[in-house]
């Protein structure tokens, strides 16, 4: 496994055309979004091609002021049932490839690089796939009904020149699911929150996207009538697809833009995240940039990151859960040391090292000529 490092001068990169795809439902928005604003004053140009439900007008105009946007109206992986929703995937990429005449392709879903045949590198990062989720959060192999997943997934990586995970923890569960990866790189992801100080109010903060079983919803909602503070969940709780989770006891306040979940950031008094899977966790850093002292589920992701920043709980046990929260709750001079120790360590994952690292992958393949035996 390469971990990738920042401190070595990339290759110049101005005027190189990317195509990256991106979706509107989860975090790869906020990543390609701060990825994206290192790369155009990097001097790349961007081209965004969206899939599946469409962006927000504010969202729109956010991708629109860093490049093009040209949405697909083609299936994410996750959301199908069936594979035969995919063909047009590799055609529709491949297209926007000639007509933007792209230089280096960026895809964020590892099935995108399935059958693509384009005359440039191919760039895969893996965010989150349906086979690792099972893995960590079932501690199972998926479905019969999805296995087409594990083996789309498996030649997704196969056919990129190199594939990218944003943590040590995700790219070993990786390999534990689809075998050895050729060529992965490790490049921590980055949060562009300017770093401030929480107001310290008396209530608890937790954000996700609570229909996501792996975000362990059932558990925080249990635990948060044993809290010694209110708490406030933000996120969705119903899926794009209708399903979800009940939440009876935590002050829910569902879905909610990002400067709204910033703001509660800068007045919470704890964050909590009691995730079974986590491939980085952008949430927790963001909550981090603000001060605020951490409890996290012990899980490899969270001990890779934030290991002596944090408390840990089991994350199967609402009682422990809450009795770290009531530990700070009790305790304002181990509020004060953790949220300083966690916007300390915050500092490592910065947005100029992401974006330098990707620069040197994207740099070492566009100055290799040989394209992949997949294309």
């Amino acid at each position: 496994m390469n971990i990738t490092t920042p401190f070595r001068k990339s290759h110049d990169m101005a005027g190189i055309r990317l195509l990256m795809t991106v979706d509107a439902v989860g975090g790869v928005w906020r990543y390609a979004m701060d990825l994206g604003t290192g790369l155009r004053a990097a001097g790349l140009e961007l081209v965004f091609a969206g899939f599946g439900p469409e962006p927000s007008a504010a969202q729109r105009a956010e991708a629109e002021a860093l490049g093009v946007v040209e949405w697909c109206h083609a299936p994410l992986d996750w959301m199908l049932d069936d594979e035969a929703g995919l063909d047009v995937v590799p055609d529709v990429i491949a297209r926007l490839v000639a007509l933007h005449g792209v230089d280096l392709v960026h895809l964020n879903l590892p099935s995108q690089a399935v059958g693509l045949k384009v005359p440039v590198p191919v760039v895969v990062v893996s965010h989150s796939c349906v086979v690792s989720w099972f893995a960590a959060v079932r501690q199972a192999g998926v479905p019969r009904s999805w296995e087409w997943q594990a083996r789309r997934n498996m030649q997704g990586f196969a056919a990129a020149d190199i594939s990218v995970a944003p943590s040590r923890s995700h790219a070993a569960l990786l390999e534990s699911c689809y075998g050895p990866i050729r060529g992965i790189h490790v490049v921590h992801n980055a949060s562009r929150l300017t770093e401030r100080q929480t107001s310290g109010e008396p209530f608890v903060l937790a954000a996700g996207r609570w229909w996501d079983d792996g975000k362990n919803a059932a558990v925080l909602d249990e635990a948060a009538p044993r809290m010694d503070w209110p708490l406030v969940m933000a996120g969705a709780n119903r899926s794009p697809k209708g399903d979800g989770v009940k939440i009876q006891h935590a002050d829910h306040r569902g879905e909610r833009g990002f400067a709204e979940v910033v703001g509660l950031m800068s007045r919470a008094g704890i964050f909590v995240s009691p995730s079974l899977y986590e491939p980085f966790g952008l949430a927790v850093l963001e909550a981090a940039r603000s001060g605020l002292p951490l409890v996290l589920s012990d899980i490899p992701t969270y001990r890779e990151l934030w290991d002596g920043a944090a408390l840990f709980f089991a994350p199967n046990r609402p009682e422990a859960l809450a009795a770290e929260v009531n530990r700070l709750v009790a305790d304002r001079a181990l509020r004060q040391r953790l949220g300083a120790a966690a916007q300390e360590r915050a500092a490592r994952y910065r947005p100029a090292q992401q974006t330098e690292a990707m620069l040197r992958i994207y740099g070492d393949l566009c100055a290799v000529t040989t394209p992949s035996a997949e294309r």
